[in-house]
């Protein structure tokens, strides 16, 4: 009896000393696999879309829209680099999203919602940049302070908002771009980049900004798309 028990003894602390080895063996395997990157399959996504490591966002159903994701960044610097190196275009981010500002010298006359000729192909090369994205966009018409009054325009209310919607019609019927994913809004000069005390302050507050909305921003402040009875 006393022979059986210390083989069972024996036994156990064997088996207590292989399965500390297992068990440490498979604590490292474990931990390697949690930060190695996967491989197949679905990776982990957290709730504004970024992979792990930080390596940029998914678009996609469930998803907020991508707009300030280093993704689409790029594809608009490769669709919009030399206008974007010339100045003919500024591209920039903030809480909103990606913000595209075109200046209103070379794309309107002055006091003028008529988008000049020399700025169709840059609006039409920015449509197709927009084009198979999924999110929505903010056409913003902006002034600089300078007030006006003209048989079309009794404000710089009435001129922001117009040049906002000359672009938006430009962007459907031109661009290819679907009519719900856009709007429009004039601020007229009550939301200046620079102050308007010279020359080039005031140049640079007379803009149109299309604005790539990201997703918290479209669920925030746009309108739920409702089918009624």
């Amino acid at each position: 009896m006393f022979a059986f028990f210390t083989t069972l003894y024996a036994a156990s602390t064997v088996d207590a000393s292989h399965w500390a080895t297992v068990a440490s063996g498979l604590g490292h395997a474990l931990n390697r696999a949690s930060q190695a990157p996967a491989t197949g399959g679905t990776p982990a996504i957290s709730g504004d879309g970024v992979l792990p490591g930080g390596r940029g966002l998914l678009c996609g159903a469930g998803l907020q829209a991508c707009s300030d994701s280093e993704h689409v960044r790029t594809e608009l610097q490769r669709e919009l680099g030399d206008v974007l190196k010339a100045n003919e275009l500024r591209l920039t981010s903030d809480r909103r999203g990606l913000v595209l500002s075109i200046p209103e010298a070379g794309a309107f006359p002055v006091g003028s919602d008529d988008i000049s000729i020399a700025a169709h192909d840059l609006i039409a090369r920015i449509a197709r940049a927009l084009r198979h994205l999924p999110n929505a966009v903010r056409v913003e018409g902006h002034t600089d302070g300078t007030p006006i009054r003209t048989p079309r325009f009794a404000s710089n209310w009435d001129l922001s908002t117009a040049r906002a919607t000359s672009v938006v019609r430009f962007l459907i019927e031109r661009g290819g771009i679907a009519p719900e994913r856009l709007s429009a809004a004039g601020y007229a000069e009550f939301h200046p980049i620079a102050d308007n005390d010279d020359l080039a302050s005031r140049f640079r507050n007379r803009r149109v900004d299309i604005v790539i909305l990201n997703g918290a921003t479209q669920s925030a402040e746009e309108p739920a798309t409702e089918r009624r009875p």
